[in-house]
């Protein structure tokens, strides 16, 4: 197994509903991507200062796994559209569970 984490921070005056937003568009992902085994993804609870904003987990079986989601025109377009014009920073780890 393949998992890979995504921590989004996005720029502090991003609304809500642009949060939901994205949230709401990686969720979707599942139903698209069929090399994804097992996804989870959320806001952060904004009760510590200094966390990132989103992240997301997906599961693979495999590294070519991961990277046909991570090419996937409805991956890309989720990054495109909705996370590239409020991204301030972002942080990410790839790695075989063991």
């Amino acid at each position: 197994m393949f998992r890979h984490i995504v921590l989004l921070t996005l720029e502090p005056e991003t609304p809500d509903a642009r949060r939901r937003a994205i949230i709401d568009a990686l969720r979707m992902l599942p139903g698209s991507v069929e090399s994804i085994r097992s996804y989870s993804c959320g806001l952060d609870a904004r009760i510590a200062e200094g966390n990132a904003d989103v992240c997301a987990v997906g599961d693979f079986d495999d590294e070519a796994g991961y990277l046909h989601y991570r090419d996937h025109p409805a991956h890309r377009r989720v990054i495109t559209e909705l996370i590239a014009p409020v991204l301030a920073s972002r942080s990410a780890i790839q790695y075989t569970l063991d």
